[in-house]
């Protein structure tokens, strides 16, 4: 039996005053504290760790009844926080600890690089180098993620597992970059020249040109939001809310700690006046 090991790589920083989400703070064009910025990604990112060891739990029980029914490969799954400089990494594993116990073992690295691109393939070729035949990435800032989108992102990766050459999977933010992004070892491709593209494409594109240039297929993913900007937030509000009620009725891991963080922060509803920018319905509604 053959044993495919995949594995989900988080990239994050510590919530640190002034070092994350500054676009939400004062320090840039946002409206928060440095301080509540950072506590707000501190819930985004707990809330997007648990969703992911929900998704990979549930992952992990379908390999074992695809074993049980006779299948010829088992899936085992690691979950890779990445973080930078080196330095963060015992500062990430130790807001960890503190916090709690975590249903699934995680691990620790660091990215390095010059920039963007170098980082993401750092951390990628760690991942690789420790044995990983499939590679999926996001970063921790989306309380929009869902386990359904996990699952998704390594089904997908399984179907390219099967093709020679390998391909990629993505999924778009809402703002012409990617949200999720992986592809499997026998996959002759990188980010380099993606995030600091030569000919000024945005990150999604950019990434599909080169899959494009180099004859792979690619795999599109459901859309999921990130935060980055006072936008973004607001979108995120409406997602946040409308997951924690369906969670009720649904088999999906509520962002509970950005909800609540939300809440006590006065930012838990979205109402925007009225205006006057819509086509006119009167010949419809005649």
């Amino acid at each position: 039996m053959r044993e495919r090991k995949n594995v989900l790589v988080l990239f994050s920083k510590p919530p640190v005053p002034g070092l994350v989400k500054t676009r939400l703070s004062t320090l840039k064009d946002g409206v928060f504290t440095p301080e509540v910025a950072a506590a707000l990604y501190h819930c985004m990112l707990f809330d997007v760790t648990e969703i992911c060891c929900a998704a990979m739990a549930d992952l992990e029980a379908c390999a074992a009844e695809a074993v049980a029914q006779g299948g010829d490969i088992h899936d085992a799954y690691e979950l890779v926080i990445s973080t930078t400089p080196t330095s963060n990494v015992e500062v990430m594993r130790t807001l960890f600890v503190k916090s709690g116990t975590w249903p699934r073992p995680i691990t620790f690295i660091a990215d390095e690089g010059s920039s963007f691109d170098e980082h993401y393939n750092h951390a990628f070729q760690q991942a690789f180098d420790g044995g990983a035949d499939a590679v999926l990435s996001m970063g921790a800032d989306m309380p929009a993620l869902t386990k359904a989108d996990v699952i998704a992102g390594f089904e997908a990766l399984h179907r390219l597992d099967a093709v020679d050459g390998g391909g990629i999977v993505l999924a778009p933010d809402q703002e012409m970059g990617v949200s999720v992004i992986g592809w499997t070892r026998d996959t002759d491709f990188s980010h380099t020249g993606v995030f600091y593209h030569a000919e000024g494409l945005t990150v999604l594109p950019a990434y599909i040109d080169k899959a494009r240039s180099c004859g792979l297929p690619a795999l599109y993913l459901p859309p999921i939001p990130d935060v980055d900007t006072m936008a973004d937030l607001m979108h995120t509000v409406t997602v946040v809310e409308a997951l924690s009620y369906c969670a009720q009725f649904d088999d999906i891991v509520p962002p509970w700690r950005t909800a609540d963080a939300l809440h006590q922060m006065g930012w838990d509803e979205v109402r925007v006046p009225p205006n006057d920018l819509h086509d006119p319905r009167e010949d419809i509604d005649c």
